[in-house]
């Protein structure tokens, strides 16, 4: 095949992808217009397929005519600017949002039409996906009030502003901190006690037990273990229910251990994987069996577990601050001790809280541990938070929170099926 045959095939293939994506784009403005009159809309569907397709050309054009494809551009948006002047001329209330999804129409054709194949759909996708959400997030905006716009605004300057400010070198005792990787530590657990905010504001309180619960341990599934418990001391009449909720803390707590794993220690991460993965399976049954068995299946009115203020850093902070001293420690026991001692370390550490293992393992040196090795030793802290969590909840609830215990305790002997296996 010919140099030219392919850079036609090239550019058959960039316009082609450049006129459907323009179409993709056309046919949600052209929805979500379709209940205006005739001349209150700034373009159809057609107008978006061709700035599309024009896209697509100066793409295609711009290897052996950089000149006329850069011409082409300009004269397009050019086009899109003054149409949307004059649109506006016969009716001031039409949107800028019409505008600009034509020139990031535009764009996308141009990656497309220049090869660029997945930046142009993913570009194309993400608007249309965007410019679909606009009733949602419309109705967001009515919903958030001063405390959540706040936590927002501080999770942006944690996430977007100082952490990639911080040096990733290290630094401190034994080389022990590298300031980057601490501060994600603050980043991940905002990130998601947030998340599990917005999804218990979302899903409301007729799924108020499940929905906190689940929130509840993307923090920590000790403190939700505890919170329940209490519950079911106190007398509370929904105990298969909350014990539901127990069992679907436990199984959160392994998803989180695992993201944790895949983003912090991401060498160990798919041995580690496949021994949790059957852990959090056996408790998503016990969660479903008690589900089950629960008759009337309505929750209460209210949340029985406080869910953690979004605007609040300092447990994150605490985190942090633990995280430096066991990571420390770690570094030492490691030099005098060896695999075993460090091994002891995180599991004692990890009894109340397994994300600061997680997090000091991620901080070891390169090479300290084989993949293998690190994902047996990070078991440890997970049974033995398993354990404790046990130990609480038949301390709190008694008999009443048997069903929450056995289903931890299947989580437990599922887990040590899969290391038994895995030696």
């Amino acid at each position: 095949m010919s140099a030219s045959s392919i850079i036609t095939e090239q550019a058959l293939t960039g316009t082609g992808l450049a006129l459907a994506l323009g179409l993709l784009v056309g046919v949600q403005r052209g929805w979500a217009q379709r209940g205006e009159p005739a001349g209150h809309r700034f373009a159809g569907i057609r107008t978006y397929g061709l700035l599309g397709l024009a896209g697509g050309i100066a793409g295609a054009l711009q290897a052996q005519a950089a000149g006329l494809a850069l011409v082409l551009l300009l004269a397009t948006a050019a086009l899109v600017v003054l149409g949307y002047w004059r649109s506006t001329q016969k009716n001031p209330s039409i949107s800028g949002t019409a505008s600009l999804a034509g020139l990031i129409t535009l764009a996308a054709g141009f990656l497309a039409g220049s090869g660029e194949y997945a930046f142009a759909s993913a570009l194309a996708g993400v608007t249309v996906l965007v410019l679909s959400l606009r009733s949602r997030l419309h109705h967001l905006l009515r919903h958030i009030d001063e405390a959540e716009m706040m936590a927002i605004a501080r999770f942006a300057l944690i996430a977007l502003v100082i952490l990639p400010l911080l040096p990733d070198t290290p630094m401190g005792p034994f080389d022990a901190w590298r300031p980057r990787q601490l501060w994600m530590v603050v980043v991940l657990v905002s990130g998601l006690s947030f998340a599990g905010y917005l999804g218990v504001k979302l899903l409301g309180p007729a799924r108020g037990v499940l929905a906190t619960a689940a929130a509840g341990a993307m923090v920590s599934s000790t403190a939700v273990t505890a919170s329940l418990g209490g519950k079911l001391r106190d007398g509370a009449r929904d105990v298969l229910l909350l014990n539901a909720g127990i069992a679907l803390a436990s199984a959160v707590m392994f998803l989180r251990v695992m993201v944790l794993t895949l983003v912090l220690a991401p060498f160990t991460f798919t041995p580690f994987a496949t021994l949790a993965v059957p852990g959090m399976l056996a408790s998503l049954a016990a969660t479903a069996l008690l589900l089950r068995r629960h008759r009337d299946g309505a929750a209460p009115d209210e949340a029985l577990v406080a869910v953690r203020n979004p605007f609040d850093l300092k447990p994150a902070l605490l985190l942090m601050l633990l995280t430096m001293a066991l990571t420390v420690a770690a570094r030492w026991v490691l030099e005098r001790f060896g695999n075993a001692g460090l091994a002891t370390v995180l599991a004692i550490s990890g009894t109340v809280d397994v994300d600061s293992a997680v997090i000091t393992m991620g901080n070891l040196p390169p090479g300290t541990l084989s993949a293998e090795t690190a994902a047996l030793v990070l078991c440890a802290p997970v049974v033995l938070n398993t354990l404790f969590k046990c130990a609480t909840l038949a301390g709190l609830a008694g008999r009443k929170g048997w069903p929450g215990i056995a289903a931890m305790l299947a989580s437990v002997a599922a887990l040590g099926g899969a290391v038994a296996l895995s030696l």
